[in-house]
């Protein structure tokens, strides 16, 4: 029976996701940047082809070893902390759908990591009018849609209790093609019962 030995790209692969989820682990950079530093820190000023650096799934993975081998004793407490704050705020917004996504939901959230949701609601307006009439000031910018094709939309961010919030404000009928799960098996997006069983779930480890 023949070993098979990693190439030189998935070397280099490897290499570079684990500088990059050292980096957003220790200083909070996000998925683009730790990647592109990375392999900056590892190849220089060498141009390299976009198959050679390591996808966010495999920086994912390599961000859940580094949380085990260096911050198993402070991690675990950290993430169950930030699910419980973004279960309060999913009850309190209840009336526009929120799930959770992000690391806070795939547990891999450490000290810089912030909350974020997905609302769902026929209007924008009406979740920023709820924010202003609970005196929560907020900044308005725009993120990637979940569909892709180059659409927008709007995203309010705030700080809750000490803690980064990221609302990403979509339409209603978007939830139809709102995927809760990825090709993995693992969950895309999480509501409020799905995240109340994961706290539960990190209660009884």
């Amino acid at each position: 029976m023949m070993t098979e030995f990693p190439s030189d790209a998935e070397l280099l692969r490897t290499e570079i996701a684990i500088a990059a989820a050292r980096m957003i682990a220790e200083d909070g950079a996000d998925y683009a940047t730790a990647k592109r530093k990375a392999a900056r820190q590892i190849l220089g000023d060498a141009r390299v082809n976009g198959d050679m650096l390591p996808d966010n799934a495999q920086i994912e993975e390599e961000l859940r070893l580094y949380n085990e081998l260096f911050l198993g004793d402070s991690q675990p407490a950290r993430l169950l902390a930030l699910r419980k704050l973004a279960l309060r705020l999913m009850q309190d917004l209840a009336q526009f759908q929120p799930f959770l996504t992000g690391a806070v939901l795939n547990g891999t959230a450490g000290e810089h990591s912030d909350i974020y949701l997905q609302l769902f609601s026929d209007s924008p307006k009406d979740v920023e009018i709820y924010l202003l009439n609970r005196n929560i000031k907020f900044e308005v910018s725009e993120s990637g849609h979940f569909k892709g094709q180059n659409k927008l939309v709007e995203t309010l961010s705030f700080m809750w209790h000490n803690e980064g919030v990221h609302l990403v404000l979509y339409e209603h009928d978007d939830l139809r093609g709102a995927a809760r799960t990825k090709a993995g098996g693992r969950r895309e997006r999480a509501d409020i019962d799905a995240l109340q069983v994961l706290i539960v779930e990190s209660e009884a480890v």
